[in-house]
């Protein structure tokens, strides 16, 4: 697979990207390079190779799913800017 100039400006404005037009052959060299890698990726034999998450095996605990209020109404309200009655108040954004 191979990009053109018009692809790599696509590329740019769609990544919110300026780039002049001296710059256009350049990073268009680099777009090639970079899939040419990864077409090299595709020419690997993966049989029998596990997908990983991790490179390390890591079991993570686990824990009971529970609803609950967290028993700390005080702590939560701490944060809050401004509370009244045991909830928090915002300004009124309605008419």
């Amino acid at each position: 697979m191979s990009v053109d100039q018009a692809t790599v400006r696509r590329v740019a404005h769609l990544a919110r990207i300026s780039v002049r037009e001296e710059e256009l052959g350049h990073l268009q060299n680099e777009l090639n390079a970079i899939l040419e890698f990864v077409e090299q990726l595709a020419d690997l034999d993966v049989t029998g190779v596990e997908p990983l998450t991790s490179v390390v095996p890591v079991e993570l605990p686990m824990r009971e799913d529970v609803v609950n209020d967290g028993h700390c109404p005080e702590k939560v309200l701490a944060n809050a800017p401004e509370h009244e009655g045991g909830f928090f108040t915002v300004p009124k954004v309605v008419e």
